[in-house]
């Protein structure tokens, strides 16, 4: 994002108009890292994608979405997109959504199933992956 701001920014909005709400966005991100993260340190499971879980998180920020650190990682980049002021950058978010989709939940929604059955199917009835 930072390398296509500066190489080929494209269009551009005035003035510092989205830097509140990006910065907004950019915090709430980092924070719903963290605190998925420590959700996980909590229950001694792994953090790492395609390491094995050792419990099945439920709780907290994983009660509105099964992936919020990933949703949190999004949140950042469209928080740093938006400081940048830039239209450009904002191309890499979808291209972003994609790649973890296809290449780390799918994956990871596969070992969930087979490490938790049921219990994770049902989760998956209850809770959306993103939001």
């Amino acid at each position: 994002m930072v390398a296509l701001h500066y190489l080929t920014p494209g269009p551009q909005w005035p003035g510092p108009i989205l830097q509140f709400p990006g910065g907004c966005l950019l915090l709430v991100g980092i924070v719903l890292n963290l605190a998925s993260a420590r959700l996980f340190e909590q229950h001694q499971t792994a953090i790492k994608p395609f390491e094995r879980s050792e419990s099945l998180v439920v709780k907290g920020s994983y009660r509105f979405s099964r992936n919020p650190m990933y949703l949190g990682m999004v949140l950042i980049l469209l928080g740093i997109g938006l400081l940048f002021g830039s239209t450009i950058p904002l191309l890499i978010i979808p291209v972003f959504v994609w790649l973890i989709s296809v290449r780390f939940i799918a994956v990871e929604e596969g070992m969930l199933t087979d490490r938790f059955g049921a219990t994770y199917e049902d989760y998956c009835k209850r809770v959306r992956r993103w939001l």
